[in-house]
């Protein structure tokens, strides 16, 4: 066995009697409850409501998980609706597969509309929530790596994934080690959150650019995460479509950015490092 390589767990489910914990869906809830503890300290710090948060995460995070499962089922469905697929197997949550875009934009849209009911500005909310969510995003790709899923080209880097030959995709049975994408992009966003609480450290940002620097920042990385996966996609001259979908989130957030140019220096003695409106 090659020591120079990254051990892939032997199974993804911890057994307490009959009650089965799975990996995937604790990195998920790890990354949901720490999203929330950051987003509580940066909105109260900024004169936000105490408590709001959660409020905001109980609708916003299943609609999230809705839409990050409609996402995938929708861009992958032949696993669930095609020749041989198991169309009951598109609620097996648990077993991997929520696609970011879909997760952001349903989680987006029922967060603001529950901040909108309470006369709240959704893009202070969101600008407070941003780091916490690229954070949320790096614990989540751990559930990857106990799924054994979404790695990538075959490689003798010596921090290679080594994949069970059962998990490997046909074609590459003969290879033990594989990119792994998944601590690329844990690595990535945990970078876009560095990169954000910079940027509002720094400088004075109008309502919405936190935001969109996140996103613009993330997609940065996916595309180039994206293109070392080697798992089933649909593809469309010679892209994956995730990629087609990284480019256009990515220029709708550049554009923003530049839209919205008013940026100041932040005064260290100002105990808020964000002046943004919280209501609409």
């Amino acid at each position: 066995m090659d020591l120079a390589s990254i051990p892939s767990p032997s199974s993804g489910v911890l057994h307490l009697g009959p009650l089965p914990l799975r990996a995937y869906a604790g990195c998920i809830l790890l990354g949901v409850v720490v999203a929330v503890v950051m987003t509580e300290r940066r909105w109260v710090a900024r004169g936000g409501q105490q408590g709001l948060v959660a409020d905001v995460a109980s609708i916003g995070v299943p609609a999230g998980l809705v839409g990050g499962r409609l996402y995938h089922v929708i861009t992958s469905p032949d696993a669930y609706f095609g020749k041989g697929g198991d169309p009951v197997a598109a609620l097996y949550i648990w077993r991997g597969g929520l696609g970011i875009w879909g997760g952001i934009l349903l989680g987006v849209l029922a967060s603001a509309l529950v901040l909108r009911r309470r006369g709240l500005s959704p893009l202070a909310f969101a600008d407070a929530a941003a780091p916490g969510i690229a954070v949320a995003q790096a614990i989540g790709r751990f559930g990857n790596y106990f799924n054994q899923e979404l790695f990538g080209r075959p490689t003798t880097l010596p921090w290679g994934l080594r994949i069970d030959p059962a998990n490997r995709p046909p074609g590459y049975e003969r290879f033990a080690t594989f990119q792994p994408t998944f601590l690329y992009e844990s690595l990535w966003d945990l970078g876009v959150a560095g990169l954000v609480l910079w940027a509002g450290s720094r400088w004075r940002l109008a309502p919405g650019k936190a935001f969109a620097l996140y996103v613009a920042a993330y997609t940065v990385g996916r595309a180039w995460i994206e293109a070392l996966r080697i798992d089933d996609a649909h593809h469309l001259f010679g892209l994956r479509l995730n990629d087609y979908v990284s480019v256009v989130v990515f220029a709708a957030a550049l554009a923003y950015l530049v839209r919205r140019r008013r940026t100041t220096p932040v005064d260290p003695a100002e105990q808020r490092p964000v002046d943004v409106p919280f209501s609409t």
